[in-house]
């Protein structure tokens, strides 16, 4: 499977759990995906809310199209995300348990030229989980270093 990945949300894995990763579709207009194709998105403060049984992708940031001559979409509008009425359910379920969000991980195109998105079902970190996994990557990164050398000399 072939994706060309437009955006990631580095951050999220920094301050959420990431529980479960869901793909989901995107209602765009056109001058949107030609903004996305340029590789122009944000999706750093962005979130996703389930509102009457359909969920809305809010706050990410699509640049507008350079050349879109008229009728230019709003970068932070509200954008419908395409699951199924199965998946929604579910996800109601699990954003309903105490903590629980839907965060975007990354935008793509799938190997078909379709818009897609990763949600992660996540729950957030307290600032002791944040210094411990910040400990922990110093500590393999490290461990990768020694490695490197110990290989190199024999």
């Amino acid at each position: 499977m072939t994706e060309k990945v437009v955006c990631t949300n580095k951050k999220a894995y920094h301050d959420y759990h990431i529980e479960d990763v869901i793909e989901a579709g995107i209602m765009l207009l056109g001058p949107e995906v030609k903004s996305l194709r340029a590789g122009r998105a944000n999706l750093k403060d962005g979130y996703a809310r389930i509102k009457n049984s359909e969920v809305f992708l809010l706050n990410v940031h699509i640049s507008a199209y350079t050349n879109a001559s008229y009728n230019a979409p709003e970068p932070l509008r509200e954008r419908k995300l395409l699951l199924k009425a199965k998946e929604i359910r579910k996800l109601i379920g699990r954003v309903r348990e105490k903590g629980f969000a839907l965060i975007p991980l990354k935008i793509y195109f799938n190997d078909r030229g379709k818009v897609k998105i990763a949600l992660g079902v996540a729950k957030g970190k307290k600032m002791y989980d944040k210094r411990q996994a910040i400990k922990q990557k110093d500590l393999d990164r490290d461990t990768e270093r020694t490695m490197a050398k110990h290989n190199k000399l024999n």
